[in-house]
């Protein structure tokens, strides 16, 4: 997509600035068609899995099968959350629907959590009275499960994975992978010794991969509707990378957050020195942002140091930390710590 770049000036020595780019390595249609394939391929499967699952009692296949349902919704998820976070800003919702695909994030990973509990159990029911299992048959099937989710899991490699929602469904059909390895394993040692505990202990093995799968999605979900900044960037470090830019005297009521899972989106104060200048600044400023930090949607409110159009009062800023509660401050109910040159609190 393009890059859009907004600027409005609303007073001498005041400004807005707003830019955002977007860019994607495959377009919406192609990552559409690529989660189709997957799609289809964990379905048809899973369809096949479950019926051979209760014709050898193994809960090892059953538990895969599970696992594949909660693969394939997350992936009509994604496929609607596209669908809808295509759709154009207007009305209320001014970022348009682009959360739905976290929305979507989190109910799938809740419902894995919530089948790694019901599999757990039963798992442990199975240990404690293990039920007789045709190791063949679950040899077999596990083998072309493991053939099944490589198949899938290429397919979904090759779709955009910057979306929580394809990168949680890719992530997924590994989980699914690892999972019939398991099965597998446990299916050829129930053939060659009897052991039936093996399933039951290679249903636990899946379980434990879901929960961890399902604690992913809903924390990074999680994250993102409690606008937290994203994983690897600290605010403290930006804030204080910012106000080492030159005329720049103070940076306050500075927030970082994700509109939705890989476009982060940043708002900030900047106090610039009296006669610099704000328009070179804030240039600047967007473009540390964006090389640095891959922050490309930003809004910048610019002021000079002294200028308080609402009062007409003259702003004096602190040259230290003890001269700082002397200082008026520049915005009631500041948000957040404020940067300045040199050491200083957070």
């Amino acid at each position: 997509m393009p890059e859009h770049a907004h600027n409005h000036n609303h007073a001498p020595g005041h400004s807005h600035s707003h830019s955002h780019s977007h860019s994607h390595t495959l377009s919406p249609d192609a990552d559409r068609r690529w989660l189709r394939a997957a799609l289809v391929l964990i379905t048809a499967f899973m369809a096949v899995e479950v019926v051979i699952g209760f014709l050898a009692r193994s809960l090892a296949l059953i538990s895969d099968a599970a696992h594949m349902l909660t693969d394939a919704a997350s992936i009509v998820l994604a496929l609607v959350a596209m669908r809808l976070a295509a759709r154009p800003a207007r009305g209320g919702y001014t970022y348009g629907l682009k959360r739905a695909e976290i929305l979507s994030a989190q109910a799938n990973g809740i419902t894995l959590l919530v089948l790694s509990l019901w599999l757990g159990y039963e798992a442990i029911t199975r240990l404690v009275s293990p039920p007789e299992v045709t190791g063949g048959l679950v040899l077999v099937t596990a083998l072309a499960g493991v053939v099944v989710n490589i198949a899938a899991a290429w397919c979904i490699s090759r779709a955009n994975r910057s979306s929580l929602n394809v990168e949680g469904a890719y992530q997924h059909i590994l989980t699914d992978l690892f999972g019939f390895i398991a099965t597998a394993v446990a299916g050829a040692v129930v053939l060659t010794t009897g052991f039936a505990r093996a399933d039951a202990i290679a249903s636990l093995v899946v379980v434990v991969l879901m929960l961890r799968a399902g604690t992913g999605l809903v924390r990074e979900s999680g994250r993102i509707f409690m606008e937290a900044a994203p994983s690897g960037v600290d605010p403290d470090a930006l804030g204080d990378h910012l106000v080492e830019v030159d005329q720049v005297v103070e940076v306050h009521d500075l927030h970082i957050w994700e509109i939705t899972s890989g476009e982060p989106a940043l708002s900030a104060h900047i106090l610039v020195a009296p006669g610099g200048d704000c328009h070179a600044v804030r240039r600047c400023l967007h473009e540390l942002l964006s090389l640095k930090y891959g922050i490309t949607h930003a809004t910048l409110q610019v002021d000079h140091v002294g200028e308080l159009p609402r009062s007409g009062e003259v702003l004096h800023i602190a040259a230290g930390p003890d001269d700082a509660a002397l200082a008026p401050p520049h915005c009631e109910g500041t948000h957040g710590p404020v940067h300045r040159p040199g050491p200083h609190d957070h």
